[in-house]
C-alpha cells in the first residue's frame, strides 16, 4: 500500500489516499459495498469495471493471475477515489517492449476506469505516481478504450502534460452509439430507408404466419438461469459456435457470463430482451443499464430464420430505451463499421487507446523512440499523421 498526501473527499475530514493492490475474491463486505457506491458516483459508467462485472473476470479470465487490481482510497477504510485493473505487458504489437496496460479480456468492451466525479486528474496523478516507484512497471502505461474527450481522457492529458510529457492517443476506433431526444418510432423512421421499413414489415408479417410471435423482456425478481441457457444456445448455433468463439465453447467464459449476468440481475443493471417464435426465442440482445448511460453487451439470433432479419426486429423493439428517462445514451459496444446496428443506430461513440510515459529518464526515451516508430510506420502505410495521434503497431 502507498500512502499520499491528503485531500479533502466529499466534505469528509482529509485523509491520506492509499493505493492499494487487492485480492478480487478476498474484498470485505466494506470494501465490496464502497466498490459498488462508486459506481453510482462515476465520472463515466463502465459496467465492466463494476464489481459484478470485473470481479469474476479477474478470477476466471486471467489464470495467470497477470492483473493487478489497483484502488485509490482515502484512507483503509475510507470512500473509493477510483478503480482499476492494470497488468504488466511483454510486447507492444510486435515489439519486445515491456510496459503497463489496463487489462481486458475480449468481452471487456469499454477501458475506462471507475472513477469518482470531479477526481479525475487525482486518480491519474496517483495511479502514474504508483506506476513510477512500482518495480516492475516499465516504459509508459496504455489505457484502451477511452471516450474521445471525455472526463477522464481530458483528465489525463492534463496530468501528462503536467508531469512534462503527453497523452498520446495510439489508435482510434469509432462505434454506433443511441443517443437522441426523438421518440422511437421518430428514430426509426429517420433512420431506416423507407423502402428497407417496407421490407422488414414484409418480414415481420411472414413470421407471423409461421406462429405465434411476441417480444419478451427480463423482469426483475424472474428466474434469470433460463434466460442466460436460451441465449448460451441461441449463440453456439450461430457462427460463434462454428468457430469456436462462441460464450459456451469454452468453460471459462461460460461460467464469467453466467457471473456476470445474474450478478447484473441483482445489482439492478441487467436488460435482456427476446423476439420469440412460438416460444422459441429467434433473435435474444444484453443491454447493461448504468444511468445516465448503457451498452448493448451481446446480441445473438436464429440464422435458420435469418431471412426474418429477426435481430433487426428485436431491435427496432429494444429503441425505447429512447423513451428510459433515466438513460441518455446506448454504446454498442460494436465492432466498427458493424453493417447491421451501423444502419440503425446513426450515432458514434469514439474510443482511443492512450500512452503515457513513465518518469524515469530511460522509460521516457524509449516513450519518445516508440513514438517516433510508430509516426514513421504510420507513413510508411501511407496515412497522414494528425497531431497527437499515431496508429498502434499492433
Amino acid at each position: 500500500m502507498t500512502v499520499h498526501p491528503a485531500f479533502p473527499i466529499d466534505g469528509l475530514e482529509a485523509r491520506p489516499l492509499a493505493v492499494r493492490i487487492v485480492d478480487p475474491l478476498s474484498l470485505s463486505d466494506d470494501l465490496a459495498a464502497a466498490w459498488d457506491r462508486l459506481a453510482g458516483e462515476a465520472s463515466e459508467p463502465n459496467p465492466f469495471a463494476e464489481r459484478w462485472c470485473l470481479q469474476s473476470a479477474l478470477h476466471l479470465l486471467d489464470p495467470e493471475r497477470n492483473a493487478r487490481l489497483v484502488l485509490v482510497q482515502g484512507g483503509s477504510d475510507g470512500p473509493l477515489v477510483g478503480v482499476m485493473p492494470v497488468a504488466p505487458a511483454t510486447h507492444y504489437g510486435r515489439l519486445p517492449l515491456c510496459h503497463v496496460t489496463g487489462w481486458a479480456h475480449p468481452n471487456h468492451f469499454h477501458g475506462a476506469p471507475l472513477v469518482r466525479a470531479g477526481f479525475e486528474s487525482l486518480f491519474w496523478s496517483i495511479l502514474l505516481g504508483w506506476c513510477d516507484a512500482a518495480p516492475w512497471a516499465r516504459t509508459l502505461v496504455q489505457v484502451p478504450r477511452l471516450t474521445e474527450d471525455g472526463p477522464l481522457h481530458r483528465a489525463l492529458e492534463g496530468v501528462a502534460r503536467a508531469r512534462g510529457g503527453e497523452a498520446v492517443a495510439v489508435h482510434r476506433e469509432e462505434r454506433a452509439l443511441l443517443e437522441s431526444a426523438s421518440s422511437p418510432e421518430e428514430y426509426w423512421d429517420a433512420a431506416v430507408r423507407a423502402k428497407k421499413r417496407k421490407e422488414l414489415r414484409r418480414q415481420a408479417n411472414r413470421l407471423a404466419e409461421q406462429g405465434a410471435v411476441r417480444f419478451r423482456r427480463w423482469q426483475p425478481g424472474e428466474a434469470i438461469e433460463p434466460w442466460i441457457d436460451a441465449f448460451l444456445d441461441l449463440e453456439a448455433r450461430g457462427w460463434k459456435g462454428r468457430a469456436g468463439s462462441a460464450l459456451a465453447s469454452h468453460g471459462d467464459t461460460e461460467a464469467w457470463f453466467r457471473a456476470t449476468l445474474s450478478g447484473g440481475a441483482e445489482a439492478g443493471k441487467l436488460d435482456m430482451r427476446a423476439l420469440d417464435l412460438d416460444d422459441r426465442p429467434l433473435a435474444m440482445l444484453i443491454n447493461f443499464l448504468c444511468p445516465p448511460g448503457g451498452f448493448s453487451f451481446k446480441t445473438a439470433f436464429d440464422e435458420d430464420f435469418a431471412r426474418f432479419s429477426p435481430g433487426v426486429l428485436l431491435q427496432q423493439a429494444n429503441l425505447d430505451l429512447l423513451d428510459d428517462p433515466r438513460i441518455d445514451w446506448v454504446d454498442s459496444c460494436a465492432a466498427p463499421g458493424h453493417p447491421m446496428i451501423d444502419s440503425v443506430w446513426r450515432e458514434r461513440r469514439a474510443l482511443v487507446w492512450v500512452n503515457i510515459a513513465l518518469s524515469a529518464p530511460f522509460d521516457r526515451l524509449r516513450f519518445a523512440m516508440l513514438t517516433q516508430v510508430e509516426r514513421v510506420w504510420r507513413r510508411w502505410k501511407g496515412a497522414p499523421v494528425p497531431e497527437n495521434q499515431v496508429e498502434g503497431l499492433s
